[in-house]
C-alpha cells in the first residue's frame, strides 16, 4: 500500500472552505471554480510559505475573510450558467488572476477527461509527490454514487494506491471524500473534465 495526504488548512472546523458559506446567489451556487483556485492558493500559503498567495491573515483564518477572498477572484473565475464547464477558461482565468496579483512561479497545463486511466492516475501522484494539490472537474458521470460531483470544481488533496486500485482524496464544501480514481475518472459520458496540473517554476 502507498499512501500520501497532503497538510491541509481548517475553517471553523471545516476542511478547506465552502461556496456554502457565501451569500452572493452566484458564488453560492455556482463559485466551485473560483473557490477551488482560491484553496488552492491558501495551501500554498498556508502549508507550502507562498504568503503572497493569500491576501488576508493566515494565522486566523475565518469565513469572513474567505468570502472577501473569493469575491476578489470571482471576477477571474467568474460563476456563469453553464459553469466553468472547460479547463482552458479556467487556466485562463486563473492565469489573469496570478498575473494581476504579481503572483509568479506557476505554470498550468490541462488533462482533458478522455485522456486514458493510466495517464490521470500518474499525473495525480505526480503532483502530489510534488505537494502540489490538483484542481479537478467533473461534468457527468454515468455512476450514480459520484452525483455530488457533477458539474463541478473541486481540490484532489491525496491518493492512496491499494490491491491495484488508486484512491483519492477530494476536498470541497468542507469535507474530505475518498474516491474510487479507477471508477471516478470512467465517467462514461460525453460530456467530461479533467484536471489541470499545476507546477511550480
Amino acid at each position: 500500500m502507498c499512501r500520501k495526504e497532503l497538510p491541509y488548512f481548517h475553517i471553523d472546523g471545516h476542511v478547506g472552505g465552502s461556496q456554502s458559506w457565501f451569500l452572493d446567489p452566484w458564488m453560492h451556487i455556482g463559485g466551485c471554480g473560483a473557490l477551488t483556485f482560491c484553496d488552492f492558493l491558501m495551501y500554498q500559503a498556508l502549508c507550502r510559505g507562498r504568503t503572497e498567495c493569500y491576501p488576508y491573515d493566515p494565522n486566523r483564518l475565518s469565513k469572513r475573510d474567505y468570502r472577501k477572498f473569493g469575491m476578489m477572484m470571482k471576477p477571474y473565475l467568474r460563476p456563469r450558467e453553464s459553469g466553468i464547464k472547460d479547463l482552458k477558461t479556467f487556466m485562463e482565468g486563473a492565469s489573469i488572476y496570478l498575473e494581476y496579483s504579481e503572483i509568479e512561479g506557476f505554470t498550468m497545463e490541462g488533462l482533458d477527461g478522455y485522456r486514458p486511466f493510466a495517464e490521470a492516475q500518474a499525473a495525480v501522484l505526480d503532483r502530489i509527490d510534488h505537494d502540489m494539490p490538483v484542481p479537478m472537474l467533473m461534468l457527468k458521470h454515468q455512476d450514480k454514487k459520484f452525483n455530488f460531483f457533477e458539474w463541478h470544481w473541486f481540490l484532489l488533496v491525496g491518493y492512496e494506491l491499494k490491491q491495484n486500485i488508486c484512491y483519492v482524496k477530494a476536498v470541497t464544501y468542507g469535507k474530505e471524500h475518498w474516491l474510487n480514481f479507477n471508477e471516478f475518472w470512467d465517467t462514461g459520458e460525453l460530456e467530461r473534465g479533467g484536471l489541470v496540473l499545476i507546477s511550480e517554476v
